[in-house]
């Protein structure tokens, strides 16, 4: 019986090994410790060790120094990132055309995403996909704008959600207009006003999002004469509103965050004149997913059902 788990479990690790030594060393990368990359892809901590080991002959590079808590990259590690991500991509890609010519509705699909978007609109896509598409595994990459487009551009995720202001050079689907507005504590006087004009706004501390979580913003305040006093910027949507409430400044924001995240915490009013930012699915000009055609048609017919 001994001798059978043993060889069972010799099988179980070399099947295992042949999913992709590449893949696990950017996970090691991303956790920063055998253990962590080891929970996360359903390993053996001991598998995921001798793995790097073997992959550390195989390239004749030290790829990681043992730390307290984990391990890090070496420099030379570290520089060869780019081409082990560059592997991992084209290994993704080959394997969704595959899927493609066969007309096999499976595989992954890595999606980059905003805060906003990802409470809103993922949970719908996940059960989507887990109720039609039962082979799919949806795989979410929270970022900003510059993120998701860098991703989009160097094959990192299929897809990504973005605003139409930084879609240059990939293809763009639009799926909705979100309005900007006007947000302040619940009581602020200019809760009194039906319409919020900027320089008005601005007479006030604000708090924003740090540069490239909102380009859209960002382009509104570059066109204003009246520049603001910025307290604090932030990443998360959430602190932002949390500051708004307890009566440190105001903001900018749009409608959809504050579906996801206000609640009734804050008060908004639309901008005058009024302003929107166009949220749409974006693409690399070479993509050529099914999987992804098929969440974009998904996003199309949701949004319809719910104007």
């Amino acid at each position: 019986v001994v001798g059978n788990n043993l060889v069972s479990y010799g099988v179980v690790e070399f099947m295992k090994e042949q999913k992709d030594k590449y893949e696990i060393f950017l996970k090691v990368c991303e956790t920063g410790s055998f253990s962590g990359a080891a929970e996360a892809l359903n390993y053996t901590q001991s598998g995921i060790s001798q793995m790097m080991a073997g992959l550390e002959e195989e390239l004749e590079v030290r790829l990681f120094a043992r730390v307290k808590k984990g391990v890090i990259l070496t420099d030379n590690g570290a520089r060869l990132i780019p081409y082990i991500q560059e592997m991992v991509n084209q290994k993704a890609k080959l394997r969704q055309a595959a899927f493609n010519i066969n007309h096999k509705i499976e595989g992954k699909l890595r999606v980059g995403s905003f805060s906003s978007i990802t409470a809103l609109w993922m949970p719908g896509v996940i059960h989507f996909f887990k109720e039609h598409y039962p082979k799919v595994q949806v795989e979410i990459f929270d970022g900003n704008y510059d993120e998701i487009r860098d991703w989009i551009i160097h094959g990192q995720v299929d897809c990504g959600f973005l605003s139409s202001i930084v879609a240059d050079d990939l293809k763009f689907y639009p799926l909705m207009d979100d309005p900007l507005c006007a947000v302040m504590p619940k009581g602020h006087p200019l809760t009194e006003k039906e319409r919020v004009m900027l320089p008005e706004l601005f007479a006030y501390p604000l708090i924003i999002e740090t540069p490239g979580c909102d380009n859209d913003i960002q382009h509104l305040l570059a066109k204003c004469p009246v520049k603001p006093k910025i307290t604090y910027s932030f990443r998360d949507d959430t602190l932002i509103m949390a500051f708004v409430k307890s009566g440190l400044g105001v903001t900018i924001s749009q409608k959809m965050v504050l579906k996801a995240f206000a609640r009734n915490d804050v008060e908004s009013r639309p901008l005058e004149p009024a302003s929107h930012r166009t949220l749409g699915l974006a693409f690399s000009k070479t993509a050529n997913s099914v999987v992804s055609g098929i969440m974009l048609e998904y996003l199309k017919e949701m949004l319809l059902k719910i104007k």
